[in-house]
C-alpha cells in the first residue's frame, strides 16, 4: 500500500496544472543526458547503424569484384591480362592499375555495451584476433596475385609439358604463372549433399558432354579437391541441368518451377549446414551449365544469379552473362571413341573448300545465312542437310574455314569441331563471348563476322591473304589442346581451363570473416 500511494501521489502531482514547468523539465532531462552521452561515445553508438548500412549496400549491389582477371571481350592486341572495373561505361583498365576489392557480406556484429559501461576497451578487445583460415588463404592468395603481376618482367618458365607463348594468347607469361599458381594453390571443395542423377553426374557425351565430364572430373580428382572446406578458396554446386531437364522438368510443360525449387532447396541445404555460402553470399561458390536453361536456372537463387561464379556455354551479354564474374567454356559434341579420329587435318594447301556449314536451320541467325548462301557458291558450301554419302567430319578436314553460326542459343559445338579438325572457325553472333577469352586473343585465330556483314561472307573471307590464312590455321593447331578432353584430365586440357577461369574469378575480390575488421581497414 505504501508503493501504491506514493504512485497515486505521482501521479496526481504530474497531472497537477501548477507543476506543469516542472514536468516539461522532467522530459527534457533525459534526453539532455542520452545526447550528451551520445557526443561521448558517438563511435561506439553510431558505428554499429553505420556497418549495418554499409553492410547492406555491399550486398544490395553486384558485387565489387577486383579487376585482376583478364576481359572477357577482346581488349587491344597489346595489353597485358585484362582488368575490368565494374564502372557504368565498362572502361578497360590493366591489371597493373588497381588491387583486388574487398568484400565483406558477413552480418556486422551490433554494438550492445551498457550505457554505463567504463569508455577503456576491454583489454581482451585490445588484441588482434588470431587469423583465420579464411585469413590465411586470402594471404596465399595475394600473393599469387603478385606473383602473377610481376610475371610480365621474367623469362619464359621452364615447363616439361607445354610452354605458352605467341599471340594467341593476351600475355602467355602472366597466363602461364598464373596456371602454375593455380596448379600450386588452387583447392575446391566439392559439396557430398545430393543425389544421382541430379546431383554428382551429367551427360558424357552429346552437346552437353563437358557439363558431365568436368563434374566426374573434379569429383575424382586429388590434387584440386579439397575434403576440408576450411581450405577451400571455391565450392562447387555440383548439379547438372540437363539432367535436371531430363528427370526433374515435366517435358512440354515450359514450366521451370521444379527446376528452380530444385536449386533452391539445395542451397538451402548447404546454407544450412554450412557457413560458407552465407559468409560470402556466394560470392565463392560456382556452378556449371552448358544447357541453354543454365542462366535461366541460376535465377532460381537472387545471389547465385547476381554473385556466383557461373560458368556457362550460353554466354550471352544480352541474357545477363556477366564476363567480370561469369566465365565461358566450350560446347563439345562429345561422342564415345570418335574424338580421337577425327582430330587434327591436312594443311592450308590441301583444303579445297573455302567455307563450309551443315546444320539445322532454327534460332535468328541461321535462316539468314542459308537464305544468302544455300546452294548459291561452290566456294561457299552451306547446307541444311548434308548430300547422302557426304561425310560431315570429311568436309570440315577440307575446308579453309568453318563457319558457326548461333542457333538459338550463342554457343555452338561446331568452334571445337573447326578447331579440332584444324580448321579456322568463323564465329556468325551476336552478344557471345567465347571461351577462355581472359586468355586466348580469338582475333589471332578466328574470323568474327556480324549478322549484317553476312551477304558479304565471301568477300571478308577472300580478303584473307594466303599467308595471313596459314598463320592462323597453324595457331589453331597450337590451341587445340586447351579444347581437348581427356580422362584422366592432363594439363592444359578444357576440364584445366575451365578451372583456371574460375581461378581467376576468384582472384578477383576478398572474403573478410568480420565486417567491422573490414570497415575499419583491419585487412
Amino acid at each position: 500500500m505504501v508503493g501504491s500511494s506514493r504512485w497515486i501521489n505521482c501521479c496526481a502531482w504530474w497531472g497537477s496544472e501548477a507543476s506543469s514547468t516542472m514536468r516539461i523539465f522532467l522530459f527534457m532531462v533525459p534526453l539532455l543526458v542520452l545526447a550528451g552521452f551520445a557526443s561521448i561515445k558517438g563511435s561506439s553508438v553510431y558505428n554499429g547503424r553505420d556497418s549495418i548500412a554499409k553492410r547492406y549496400a555491399l550486398s544490395s549491389s553486384l558485387i565489387t569484384r577486383s579487376n585482376f582477371s583478364s576481359q572477357t571481350f577482346l581488349p587491344p592486341p597489346n595489353s597485358s591480362l585484362q582488368t575490368i572495373y565494374p564502372s557504368s561505361n565498362s572502361s578497360l583498365q590493366t591489371l597493373h592499375q588497381s588491387n583486388e576489392t574487398e568484400v565483406n557480406v558477413s552480418i556486422p556484429k551490433s554494438n550492445s555495451a551498457p550505457a554505463n559501461e567504463s569508455d577503456e576497451s576491454h583489454p581482451r578487445e585490445k588484441q588482434k584476433r588470431k587469423p583465420s583460415f579464411l585469413d590465411r588463404t586470402e594471404v596465399v592468395l595475394a600473393q599469387a596475385r603478385a606473383t602473377i603481376r610481376e610475371a610480365k618482367n621474367w623469362n619464359l618458365t621452364q615447363d616439361s609439358d607445354y610452354v605458352p607463348i605467341g599471340p594467341m594468347y593476351w600475355n602467355a607469361k602472366e597466363f602461364h604463372r598464373s596456371y602454375l599458381e593455380m596448379e600450386k594453390q588452387f583447392k575446391v571443395f566439392v559439396y557430398e549433399e545430393g543425389e544421382l542423377p541430379v546431383f554428382h553426374d551429367g551427360p558424357c557425351s552429346s552437346i552437353y558432354s563437358t557439363e558431365g565430364s568436368f563434374i566426374h572430373a573434379i569429383e575424382m580428382n586429388e590434387h584440386f579437391r579439397t575434403r576440408d572446406p576450411k581450405k577451400a578458396n571455391v565450392f562447387f554446386l555440383p548439379f547438372s541441368i540437363a539432367w535436371m531437364v531430363r528427370y526433374v522438368y515435366i517435358r512440354n510443360s515450359y514450366d521451370f518451377g521444379p527446376i528452380k525449387r530444385t536449386v533452391r532447396d539445395y542451397v538451402n541445404v548447404i546454407a544450412t549446414r554450412y557457413p560458407y555460402w552465407n559468409r560470402s553470399l556466394g560470392a565463392d561458390h560456382f556452378m556449371l551449365s552448358c544447357h541453354d536453361w543454365g542462366p535461366e536456372t541460376s535465377k532460381s537463387i537472387p545471389y547465385l544469379r547476381k554473385n556466383s561464379i557461373r560458368v556457362l556455354c550460353n554466354a550471352n551479354t544480352s541474357e545477363g552473362f556477366d564476363p567480370i564474374k561469369d566465365a565461358s567454356f566450350p560446347e563439345i559434341n562429345l561422342q564415345p571413341g570418335l574424338k580421337d579420329s577425327f582430330i587434327g587435318g591436312p594443311p592450308a594447301s590441301k583444303r579445297s573448300i573455302l567455307a563450309f556449314f551443315a546444320g539445322g536451320n532454327h534460332g535468328p541467325i541461321r535462316p539468314i545465312l542459308l537464305e544468302h548462301w544455300e546452294n548459291k557458291d561452290e566456294d561457299i558450301q552451306v547446307h541444311k542437310y548434308l548430300p547422302k554419302g557426304v561425310s560431315y567430319y570429311g568436309m570440315l578436314r577440307n575446308s579453309k574455314f568453318c563457319l558457326c553460326p548461333s542457333g538459338y542459343e550463342v554457343a555452338s559445338p561446331r568452334v571445337v569441331e573447326a578447331i579440332y579438325t584444324g580448321c579456322v572457325p568463323v564465329l556468325i553472333s551476336e552478344h557471345y563471348v567465347p571461351p577462355f577469352s581472359d586468355v586466348l586473343n580469338w582475333k589471332m585465330f578466328s574470323v568474327n563476322v556480324s549478322v549484317k556483314e553476312i551477304p558479304n561472307l565471301k568477300d571478308i573471307l577472300t580478303s584473307i591473304s594466303p599467308r595471313q590464312y596459314i598463320r592462323m590455321q597453324k595457331r589453331v593447331g597450337q590451341i587445340r589442346r586447351h579444347f581437348e578432353v581427356h580422362s584422366p584430365p592432363k594439363r592444359y586440357d578444357v576440364f584445366h581451363m575451365i578451372l583456371h577461369s574460375v581461378w581467376l574469378r576468384r582472384l578477383n575480390f576478398r572474403v573478410h570473416d568480420d565486417i567491422n575488421d573490414f570497415l575499419s581497414g583491419n585487412n
